[in-house]
């Protein structure tokens, strides 16, 4: 790569004056223009390469000039380097889209609850005759028949406990009063004659047969 002999002004002037800022601004001269050019672009591509060996970093640049000529370098592959960058910007995007909509849905959710938590604190204060004073008729009214199918609900609970409970002491007191069948051990036998319990034919037989009892 050739490298024009001519070196830019600026550079003459920083030479003689010592090294100082350089304003950064577009050359002008395009002449000079084009030296800086060569300069930056061979020093670019130096660091580029002392980075991948020194960092083992995957490093592409590529650069275009004012005429359209390409300067590149890769230690893998330009188009590779590419492809995992535009592959780690969507991986980036899909992440964030996904956060910022979860975050966007728990700020709702939440405001949510806690428009739900007011109202029930104010319709708690309500039902204890807090802030009543400046409620319309309508909504009094409205109060008044939930608190009305309220108790009704209660009584109704109440009364049903109470029923099963009866219900419960009853046959408690039944088991009390009947003994349980099972703690006698009855023998059908007990309550047959004795001649039922002989076999079938021994029992054909007459009162004549029998032979009287002699006392010896």
């Amino acid at each position: 790569m050739e490298f024009p002999s001519q070196e830019s002004e600026s550079s003459n002037s920083l030479r003689k004056n010592g090294r100082g800022k350089i304003q950064i601004k577009r050359i002008e001269n395009t002449t000079n223009r084009q030296v800086t050019f060569c300069k930056r672009r061979n020093g670019l591509l130096k660091k580029a390469y002392e980075l991948s060996v020194l960092c083992d970093a995957e490093v592409a640049l590529v650069v275009f000039s004012t005429r359209g000529r390409l300067y590149e370098y890769a230690n893998n592959s330009v188009r590779a380097t590419i492809d995992r960058y535009k592959k780690a910007t969507i991986d980036s995007s899909n992440t964030m889209s996904t956060s910022e909509a979860n975050t966007q849905f728990y700020q709702q959710e939440a405001t949510k609850l806690r428009r739900q938590i007011r109202e029930i604190q104010n319709s708690n204060r309500q039902l204890l005759g807090e802030g009543v004073s400046n409620m319309p008729l309508k909504e009094l009214r409205n109060m008044e028949g939930k608190v009305e199918k309220a108790i009704s609900r209660i009584r109704t609970k109440k009364i049903g406990e109470s029923e099963r409970a009866q219900q419960q002491m009853n046959m408690m007191n039944q088991e009390y009063e009947q003994p349980s069948m099972s703690s006698h051990n009855y023998d059908v036998r007990n309550f047959l004659p004795v001649n039922l319990l002989q076999p079938e034919h021994d029992r054909h037989y007459s009162c004549q047969d029998q032979t009287p009892l002699q006392l010896v």
